[in-house]
């Protein structure tokens, strides 16, 4: 498999090096935007005078042969959790439109700022970031990128789309079940799910205090790790090139599958195998079905969901969205010895898989079993239950054992597709190079 570039630089995918300039390139988003029938759901707000000045910072620095490392210039979208100083954090709900003002940047803002990123607007989101489809009734409804009639997944919609579409070079979303991978299989962008601690949480609201991480969603492998890097607070390197490549294909998460997907996800699979991957079964089912007991006893996000959201649940019941509120709602029957014994579980079982992923291997499965519902499809309660449960599946494993996870789009004629791969806890930097070259294999 060929080897990963020196920098996101050296990519084909980069923006900020082609002629045109950050500030000629962030106006020609803005123009997008503006233009009659544009959709209007994708962003919550926009940033027009900072985002102008720090375009301008940039190309000036440009001009003087000078560079704050790969980002510098690149222009960047938020989701609509992060704190920007001075202004409410809505967290995709009405309820809080006239919440106290953030006091100062979210960490990853900041250190986005610091590396030169032109940060233009905040992206929409499922409120309170509690559902894998991404649907909205207080801010709206971003489209699939490729077909508006379907769902933009979620919870990180407005990212998802917004990275499809180009508007803008990279968006950073967050991953509580599936949050930043889900959107992007939907939509057809690479998405990365760092391990949990690895990008610090600081000014994001929260879902799960346990689950939740903060990852980018771009283009390209490269785009992604270049975000990754800075958000957590390591240099940019090279991303070093595999001598060998063990992909462990997980059956259990194959179930419900529709055609399209299992056809994309196969071809891929015997791609991959003739470029000398060694592709293997997965023998996990064991850990599957412990997860799943200690989720039926106390399901960790709602429990923790509801924690987060007391007060609301006293004093604006009436306002949240009624499928978010259903889910978090199933929390509170959860008693604190139940709560507790499922994290010690957690953890007993995080060891377990950890010691089998210790050779390195990957584990694939398709990012979601199906591809992008229509929106629709999904007016009834039972309907989008079984869809949100269905798109979630997958994914949460990986925030469950908090290993490190990356969708990758597959080539396909129809809706979009992903790949999703899933590494041992901490080997972000491992599995960010095998998706380099499995990206470059896929062309």
């Amino acid at each position: 498999m060929p080897s990963p570039p020196t920098s996101v630089r050296d990519g084909e995918t980069r923006m900020a090096d082609q002629v045109m300039k950050a500030r000629d390139r962030l106006e020609a988003v803005f123009a997008r935007m503006a233009e009659p029938g544009a959709d209007q759901a994708i962003f919550t707000k926009l940033y027009p005078e900072t985002a102008r000045a720090a375009a301008d910072a940039a190309d000036q620095r440009a001009a003087a042969g000078q560079s704050l490392g790969p980002l510098d210039g690149l222009l960047i979208s938020i989701k609509d959790l992060f704190d920007v100083a001075g202004e409410a954090t809505t967290a995709g709900s009405a309820m809080l439109r006239d919440a106290p003002p953030a006091k100062q940047d979210a960490v990853i803002v900041q250190r986005l700022r610091d590396a030169g990123a032109v940060i233009f607007g905040k992206t929409n989101m499922t409120e309170f970031a509690y559902s894998g489809l991404g649907l909205n009734p207080h801010w709206g409804t971003p489209g699939n990128a490729r077909d508006s009639s379907r769902v933009p997944g979620g919870s990180s919609s407005g990212a998802g789309v917004a990275a499809a579409l180009g508007l803008g070079d990279i968006a950073i979303g967050t991953d509580t079940g599936g949050s930043v991978r889900i959107p992007a299989a939907l939509n057809g962008v690479v998405g990365f799910k760092p391990t949990a601690a690895r990008v610090p949480r600081g000014g994001a609201f929260p879902l799960s205090y346990t689950l939740d991480s903060i990852g980018p969603l771009a283009h390209s492998v490269g785009l992604c790790a270049a975000a990754d890097a800075v958000m957590a607070g390591q240099a940019s390197h090279a991303l070093a090139p595999l001598e060998t490549l063990t992909i462990a294909v997980v059956e259990e998460f194959l179930e419900g599958i529709e055609p399209a997907v299992f056809s994309a996800f196969e071809a891929t699979l015997r791609q991959l195998e003739k470029a000398g991957a060694q592709i293997v079964w997965a023998e996990i089912g064991s850990l599957i079905a412990e997860m799943r007991t200690a989720l039926a006893e106390a399901p960790i996000v709602p429990a923790e969901a509801a924690a987060i959201h007391a007060l609301h649940l006293d004093n604006n019941r009436a306002d949240f969205d009624p499928q978010v509120l259903a889910r978090i709602l199933g929390g509170l029957p959860v008693t604190a010895p139940r709560y507790v014994a499922t994290l010690q579980h957690r953890l007993r079982l995080i060891a377990q898989l950890d010691a089998q992923l210790a050779d390195g291997r990957l584990l694939a499965m398709p990012t979601t079993p199906v591809v992008a519902p229509t929106i629709a499809s999904l007016a009834e309660t039972a309907a989008f239950q079984a869809a949100n449960m269905l798109v979630l599946r997958n994914p949460s494993f990986g925030n469950f054992f908090d290993l490190c996870s990356i969708s990758l789009p597959l080539p396909t004629d129809g809706m979009p597709v992903g790949l999703m791969l899933m590494a041992q806890t901490g080997s972000d930097t491992r599995l960010l190079s095998a998706a380099f070259a499995i990206e470059a294999e896929l062309g």
